[in-house]
């Protein structure tokens, strides 16, 4: 699985510079372990394998973000990967649990990541770690019935590309501006 990971990342174009040494830390991560899954809540091994993804409505552009209650921000729905499950399952199996209907892949991209991103964790200090995190886009409607996960999220709510842009630093996934600047191609 490791290797089918590493592809993924290699077939990753950067959208910009930060996302270009995300790549190379991710590969060299990669190439230097043997374990890339989550073997003991929260953190163990650190860093570990993360599936994102964004519900995406293609009518505005909006983004369907879950306000987490561990993290304490809005961020995109996903989980991490567990030992040996291809991403894109996760990102199906995660899809299911958290917002109670089927993944539906965007066409343009189908079941490969379009972002990455490597992060540090916020949180108690001895539950921090680097998420390794792969970015999958679906498509979704605002009118779309969703059952969210109350054990996980405050709340749940769609937001523009505007809206995120104008969100106070600390309140959304501190990467997200840069994933739909590198969807809308800018």
């Amino acid at each position: 699985m490791r290797d089918e990971i590493r592809a993924l990342v290699e077939a990753l174009t950067p959208g910009d510079e930060l996302e270009a040494r995300h790549r190379a830390t991710t590969l060299a991560w990669l190439a230097g372990t043997a374990d890339i899954f989550r073997r003991v809540k929260p953190r163990t091994p650190s860093p570990h394998l993360v599936a994102y993804f964004l519900l995406r409505d293609e009518t505005d552009g909006a983004v369907l973000l879950v306000d987490h209650r561990k993290a304490g921000m809005w961020l995109p729905s996903g989980g991490h990967v567990e030992p040996g499950e291809h991403p894109a399952q996760t990102v199906r199996r995660e899809m299911v649990e958290e917002l109670g209907v089927p993944a539906v892949f965007a066409p343009a991209l189908g079941e490969r990541p379009a972002f990455l991103t490597v992060t540090g964790t916020v949180g108690p200090p001895a539950e921090r770690h680097t998420d390794v995190s792969l970015w999958y886009v679906l498509t979704g409607s605002r009118d779309q019935k969703l059952i969210p996960d109350p054990a996980e999220f405050r709340a749940v709510r769609w937001w523009t590309p505007a809206e995120v842009a104008e969100a106070r630093p600390g309140t959304v996934e501190p990467h997200l501006g840069r994933m739909l600047a590198k969807l809308s191609g800018g």
